[in-house]
């Protein structure tokens, strides 16, 4: 190597550092920094005005904490709205760390950070559920044995079963990137995106331009993002950004200098519509990992599902609702809702949940797909935390004689989850459940296929975040043309797993089991 290309590393190597040395300084100090520095603050000096108030009551109050976790755990075995293991969870931190734990549960159960919130949404649902109506003889041509979960759907959501709708699925992110693209060219009316995740770099950038040329013709664009990209990825002041390229942005839940459980609820949703008559939601999200522009967890394999016909209306209308949550606009929303119908064989029913209220309306319609399954059950999911309904729902079709199979990463993106995740393994692979994972990098997409008959694609992971606490979304497709292509990336995909046994779950090092078992005492809180 020449000394003159020895100079341009070198040179090149000190501008990567001093770059991130200053995105270091910015987050540091940064408004970010300022929030969550002030956010601890806060905690503190709550704690620290407890105990100063408790003082020489310590003891005393120590020693009634037992007969107060004692009243507090048949209060929280006695309400009917928690899970088992949360239950179970709560219960243990009650009686192991009570001075902290009660308080803490109390907090959170008051529900004070999310009140506000879930009566905005009950608002919006009631003024926008006639908007959308369950056409009688869509549900009448759907067999039989599905029509209850339809009416599920639309009896809790207001989310209709249609025909006139089509699916196209795109088992890689890379592919369905090229397709947004193509069809953001296009629009000539409104682009509405809703996004967990967004993140500077080509895939932001490369949409950003076309939104930015597409708002300088007259194009309505509207983009919503989740506020947790607000502590890393994008500065506080981006909406402004959008909006001087005439782009109107909102954040969900941005974090702000006030201790709520309101950040407990993340807007996990991703959406894309265009013109109401092409629809994007599953896995990705816009950042350049989702497209293997860059592969910190080697190759990301992740999906996405392009709608179109009757069915765009629902994912529209969502997307309106969550953008309305700050109070109702007094908008007409019907003039955005004109998605024609297209000739396709079967059915499409896009719907969300919500995490306000007691239904989970993702989980529920995942074990009424696992419940029926005549011959198979498979899975993609990134992370697994499961709740004992739907272990007992996978193990119960395994024993009965359905094939269920579930690909999970090889190369986590978040360790201690992972390591949460394989203590479920024993448990699956004991009841007849087969276990992959995915060699070559990180599995994202979130999928369930049965029976060549129905399947759903969309943004809702097997674990307590996304069955509990998140906004989610999802498309339940029966008889449609996409079900067997689902099917065949499940296919393809298991050429680049390898199959997990019991012998290597039981020969794990004996401190991940540890980790892993100390992780599954709070499960439910991650």
């Amino acid at each position: 190597m020449t000394q003159e290309k020895k100079t341009s590393h070198r040179d090149e190597a000190v501008l990567l550092l001093n770059k991130g040395k200053r995105g270091l300084l910015r987050v540091v100090f940064g408004r970010t920094a300022m929030v969550i520095l002030l956010l601890v603050v806060q905690v503190f000096l709550l704690f620290t005005a407890f105990f100063r108030i408790l003082g020489d009551f310590l003891i005393p109050y120590v020693a009634a904490t037992g007969l107060i976790g004692t009243i507090m755990a048949a209060v929280i075995i006695n309400d009917w709205r928690k899970s088992s293991s949360a239950k179970l969870t709560w219960i243990f931190l009650i009686f192991l760390i009570p001075v902290l734990a009660a308080p803490l549960y109390f907090f959170i159960n008051m529900d004070l950070g999310h009140r506000l919130v879930h009566h905005q949404l009950q608002t919006i649902y009631q003024q926008t559920r006639p908007l959308l109506q369950q056409d009688p003889e869509d549900l009448a041509a759907l067999p039989a044995e599905s029509q209850g979960v339809a009416r599920y759907a639309y009896g809790v959501g207001g989310f209709p079963l249609c025909r006139g709708s089509d699916a196209r699925y795109y088992p890689l992110g890379d592919d369905a990137f090229a397709a947004m693209l193509e069809r953001l060219e296009a629009a000539e009316h409104f682009i509405f995106l809703e996004y967990f995740i967004i993140e500077e770099g080509y895939m932001w950038g490369r949409i950003l331009s076309i939104l930015e040329r597409k708002a300088r013709e007259g194009v309505e664009v509207r983009v919503l993002y989740d506020g947790t990209c607000s502590l890393v990825l994008l500065p506080y002041s981006y909406p402004r950004k959008l909006e001087a390229l005439g782009i109107q942005c909102k954040v969900f839940a941005p974090l702000r200098v006030l201790v709520s459980t309101h950040y407990n609820n993340r807007d996990h949703r991703k959406i894309l519509v265009i013109d109401g008559k092409t629809a994007f939601t599953g896995g990705i999200n816009l950042a350049d990992e989702y497209i293997n522009r860059k592969s910190p967890y080697g190759h990301w394999k992740d999906n996405a599902i392009e709608i179109t016909g009757r069915a765009v209306d629902s994912l529209t209308l969502m997307f309106l609702q969550m953008w309305s949550i700050e109070g109702p606009s007094g908008e007409d929303y019907r003039r955005y809702l004109t998605a024609p119908s297209v000739e396709a064989p079967g059915f499409l029913m896009p719907f969300g949940s919500c995490p306000f209220g007691d239904e989970r309306v993702g989980e529920m319609v995942y074990l009424d797909i696992i419940n029926r399954a005549k011959r198979y059950v498979h899975v993609f999911t990134p992370y697994l935390i499961l709740d004992n309904q739907l272990a007992t729902a996978l193990t119960f079709a395994a024993r009965r004689g359905v094939e269920v199979l579930l690909i999970l990463p090889h190369i986590p993106d978040k360790k201690t989850i992972f390591a949460l995740a394989k203590t479920y393994y024993p448990q699956l692979l004991e009841g007849g459940v087969q276990i992959y994972e995915y060699t070559p990098g990180f599995v994202h997409a979130k999928v369930l296929v049965s029976d060549d008959e129905r399947a759903v694609v969309g943004t809702i992971n097997f674990d307590y975040r996304s069955l509990y606490l998140h906004f989610e979304c999802g498309v339940y497709m029966e008889g449609a043309k996409a079900v067997g292509e689902v099917e065949a990336d499940i296919q393809n995909t298991l050429r680049s797993c390898e199959i997990v046994t019991l012998t290597q779950c039981r020969s794990r090092h004996l401190i991940n089991k540890l980790i892993g078992a100390v992780l599954r005492l709070f499960a439910p809180l991650l």
